[in-house]
């Protein structure tokens, strides 16, 4: 079969940076290709090439036999090409049907024809499986919410070859499963797919073929059926990983270092029939790595964000090292001793413009100024005894940290909060668009962490991530723990079926 779209020998450099060193890809017409590599591959800066973002230096593109060569991402779209980035870019004043009708809004008389953006949008949203009224504004949806929109919206579009970068980065196995079946749909009817993703199992459920990308170079392009995970592996970081998560010697918990007692989000419904309503309540030792799962929605990111004052709540208490700590702001959360990775660490966790140094400063700046001065060589010297001890890789504490990979971007925000001496950890979504490769290594991390006596909280939509790394699991389900699951007890299935529970006896209560 003639491929839809080919590059080939594309080279892209940036100022001491070879983003791509003769990159190829064929993509054929009803076909999901799937495009990995290590974090700094070339697969996104590919992409850019393929959607009009940016222009190959050398190298040739077609599109259905004809020269493709897009001077934006706006003729590309006209090409037909649609995209789902990793990083999202929602308007967040805008509403979700807004959003996903941007610059196409349905009209009558002149003025916005509202009526048929809502009911257009509902069914759009209900494709994906997002239960949100249209007129919901973009701000108040989780980052997971936000990739359904996404991907409603490039569904909106007629595309004969859509691009999804990290789709599932942030859905759970049900939202997931949704958006799979709606690719084989699209397939079915010649629509070619590139497919992006870090995580193998999927890869497999829904892949045909596979190019790997290695320091910006093709490396092989085969039938997915032929090449075993464990080669694949090794094809992308050219070298073997016995095993996907890092071995931890058991040990006992020691002090408790945080207690939270009905912790409510602001705005919470409340809960069924028979349900308790009385907030979250859990604790944390030292030493422990506490994970933290639940379906889209179940109110996990939320609720760490109460803890730390990120986000309003509606009452609770929370006792730090056994003794009562107001937290109303997250300056007071960071005095005593608590720190949050978000689950969006380049929109909420890093300042992308400026270098590491100031990045690993940031909830510490006390420690390196003097009479309300910064001192740079202080600054420096501490910002390279963390990228050291965590194996930052960069040209120097210098470097911009928008120009670092996902995997190194997320050992910044880690040594920001090792830098302000902190106890507790709350992690959401650690590895979310990271390689396979750093993957292992932030897990390792994590286990390092605990192992120095903190405690950490990590929220992951990946169920398997939580039981290769985690000693115990809290289950939420329609904003509530359900379950607290000793790792003797970790079972995949148990797990799910727990966290669809509350969400199960939401509906029979819900009906009339």
């Amino acid at each position: 079969m003639d491929a839809l779209l080919t590059a080939s020998g594309l080279v892209k450099r940036y100022p001491g940076v070879t983003a791509l060193d003769g990159a190829d890809l064929d993509v054929r017409p009803g076909e999901v290709h799937v495009l990995v590599g290590e974090n700094g591959a070339g697969k996104s800066t590919l992409v850019r090439c393929l959607t009009g973002v940016e222009r190959p230096d050398s190298g040739t593109m077609t599109l259905a036999g004809a020269p493709h060569a897009p001077a934006s991402a706006a003729a590309a779209l006209r090409a037909g090409i649609q995209v789902v980035h990793q990083e999202l870019t929602p308007i967040p004043g805008l509403t979700v049907g807004e959003n996903l009708f941007l610059q196409r809004l349905p009209r009558r008389f002149g003025v916005v024809d509202r009526r048929t953006l809502d009911r257009e949008c509902r069914v759009l949203l209900a494709e994906v499986g997002l239960d949100v009224p249209p007129h919901t504004r973009m701000e108040r949806l989780g980052i997971a919410q936000v990739q359904l929109v996404e991907i409603a919206k490039a569904l909106s579009r007629e595309a004969r070859l859509l691009v999804l970068d990290e789709p599932t980065a942030t859905l759970t196995s049900r939202e997931s499963g949704r958006l799979f079946e709606i690719l084989r749909r699209l397939t079915g009817r010649g629509v070619a797919v590139v497919y992006i993703s870090h995580h193998l199992e999927e890869l497999y459920e829904i892949g045909d073929r596979v190019t790997v990308l290695r320091n910006g170079r093709h490396v092989t392009t085969r039938p997915l059926s032929e090449v075993e995970p464990a080669e694949l592996v090794r094809l992308m970081v050219g070298r073997d990983l016995d095993q996907e998560f890092p071995t931890r010697e058991p040990s006992e918990p020691g002090e408790e270092l945080l207690r939270v007692e009905g912790l409510r989000v602001r705005g919470t419904p409340a809960g069924p029939p028979g349900t308790d309503s009385g907030g979250v309540s859990f604790a944390v030792r030292s030493g422990e790595i506490v994970g933290v799962a639940g379906l889209v929605g179940a109110g996990r990111s939320e609720t760490m964000r109460a803890l730390f004052a990120a986000d309003p709540s509606d009452g609770g208490r929370i006792e730090v090292r056994g003794r009562p700590a107001r937290i109303r702001h997250p300056r007071h959360a960071v005095a005593r001793g608590i720190g949050l990775l978000t689950e969006d660490r380049k929109a909420q966790g890093l300042a992308l413009s400026l270098p590491i140094t100031a990045n690993i400063s940031l909830a510490s700046l006390g420690r390196v100024s003097r009479a309300g001065l910064l001192r740079h060589g202080a600054e420096t010297r501490a910002a390279e005894t963390m990228a050291g001890r965590l194996r930052i890789r960069s040209a120097g504490v210098r470097q911009v940290v928008r120009t670092l990979s996902g995997g190194n971007q997320q050992k910044v925000v880690l040594a920001r909060w090792l830098q302000a001496g902190t106890d507790v950890l709350i992690i959401d979504e650690p590895t979310r668009g990271i390689d396979v490769g750093a993957r292992y290594e932030i897990h390792r991390l994590l286990m390092d962490l605990a192992d120095e006596g903190r405690a950490l909280l990590v929220v992951s939509s990946d169920l398997p991530e939580l039981i290769g790394v985690c000693d115990r699991i809290l289950v939420f389900s329609r904003g509530r723990v359900v379950a607290d699951v000793p790792r003797a007890e970790f079972d995949a299935e148990r797990i799910l079926t727990l966290a669809y529970s509350g969400f199960l006896q939401g509906k029979e209560a819900d009906r009339p």
